[in-house]
C-alpha cells in the first residue's frame, strides 16, 4: 500500500516501491534499477524503435542524393523536353525542401543541425546544377553546339542563378 506522501507514478512506469535494494558488496547497497526509471513514459520508450535505430548519416545522404537526382531529372524534363522555363523556379524550391526533408528523415538525430543545414543546402545546389547540365546535354542531343555557360546564359539568363538561390533558401529553411 502506498502512503499519501509518495509522489504519483506516471502511467505505465514501474512502481518505485518495487525497486528493492540489493547488496553489491560489504556495506554497499544498490537498487535493481535507477530511481529515475519512474519518470520514464511510454512515449519515451516508443522513440526507441527499430526505425529510430536504423537512422544514420549514410542513409540520410543516400535519401537526399536520390531526391536531388530526381529533381535534376524533373528540371531536364520540364525545361528541355517540355520547353517550359516558368516552372523551373518551383521545381528548384521543391528540390531544396525535399532534399532537406529526405536528409532529416534518413539521418535523424545522428546529424547535428548546423551540419544538416549545410549538407542540405549543398545537395540542393548540386541537384539544380545537375539539372542545368542535363538541360545542356539534352540541347546538345537535339543539335545544340554552344558550350555550357553560353547555352545557359543565352537560353535561361538570370533564371539559372535564381533557381540556385531558391533551392538554397528552401533547403536552408526546411533543414533548420
Amino acid at each position: 500500500m502506498r502512503s499519501m506522501t509518495t509522489p504519483p507514478v506516471a502511467p505505465g512506469a514501474p512502481d518505485p516501491a518495487d525497486a528493492r535494494p540489493s547488496q553489491s558488496g560489504p556495506g554497499e547497497r544498490r537498487l535493481d534499477r535507477p530511481p529515475s526509471d519512474r519518470y520514464r513514459t511510454a512515449e519515451a520508450d516508443a522513440l526507441d524503435t527499430p526505425a529510430e535505430r536504423n537512422r544514420s548519416v549514410a542513409r540520410g545522404l543516400l535519401f537526399a542524393d536520390l531526391v536531388a537526382l530526381v529533381g535534376a531529372g524533373a528540371i531536364v524534363v520540364l525545361g528541355g523536353v517540355l520547353a517550359q522555363s516558368a516552372g523551373l523556379i518551383v521545381v528548384a524550391a521543391l528540390i531544396g525542401r525535399a532534399v532537406a526533408i529526405a536528409l532529416r528523415l534518413g539521418a535523424g538525430p545522428t546529424l547535428a543541425p548546423p551540419r544538416l543545414t549545410w549538407i542540405a543546402v549543398g545537395l540542393a545546389l548540386v541537384g539544380v546544377a545537375l539539372g542545368q547540365v542535363g538541360l545542356w546535354l539534352y540541347a546538345a542531343s537535339e543539335g545544340g553546339v554552344l558550350p555550357l555557360p553560353t547555352y545557359l546564359a543565352e537560353t535561361f539568363g538570370i533564371l539559372v542563378p535564381i533557381q540556385l538561390g531558391v533551392a538554397a533558401v528552401f533547403a536552408w529553411w526546411a533543414a533548420r
